[in-house]
């Protein structure tokens, strides 16, 4: 049976026994920086492009990252979308777009937010979509009050004309 060494077993005895911060592995497929890949690209995990990519991407509960040395030509559906790289392509994004300062951008954007950096390049349309929530009855029945609300508005528009026959005369 194999022992330690004595320098092994000083050196483990030694360090006080301290709760160790465990990096939680992040599930990330990388493009490397040589690899060219023409085609569709979809999945679950998220994904980080240092390569070259033609096509589509279409990972859309996941993080699409270009890196500095990446080049995509696609139109990129994803939740999050992070640009150091170069993209020419249309961006869907559920969550939000982020532009670095070394990104650039040709295409459209469709996102709920969007952040661009001093230095980056972006060129195309952008829609920002409002944050969709879900109905509940508290939201139903304030939106209900405001359409019975409505009638008093005749009353409303008369006091106008009634100011401007006083204003006439």
């Amino acid at each position: 049976m194999l022992q330690p060494s004595d320098s092994q077993k000083s050196q483990f005895s030694n360090q006080p026994s301290q709760p160790r911060a465990v990096a939680i592995p992040v599930e990330q497929a990388t493009i490397g920086r040589s690899l060219v890949v023409k085609g569709e690209i979809s999945g679950s995990e998220s994904l980080y492009i240092d390569g070259k990519v033609e096509g589509t991407v279409t990972l859309s509960d996941s993080r699409v990252t270009i890196g500095r040395n990446g080049s995509v030509a696609a139109n990129i559906t994803a939740r999050e979308v992070v640009i150091l790289g170069k993209v020419q392509g249309n961006i869907q994004c559920t969550d939000r777009l982020d532009i670095r300062s070394e990104g650039a951008l040709t295409g459209d954007v469709v996102t709920q937010r969007i952040s661009v950096e001093d230095g980056a390049i972006l060129k195309g349309s952008v829609q920002v979509r409002a944050v969709e929530h879900k109905h509940d009855k508290s939201q139903s029945q304030a939106q209900a009050k405001p359409a019975q609300a409505e009638p008093a508005k005749p009353a409303a528009t008369e006091q106008p004309k009634a100011a401007a026959a006083v204003a006439g005369a």
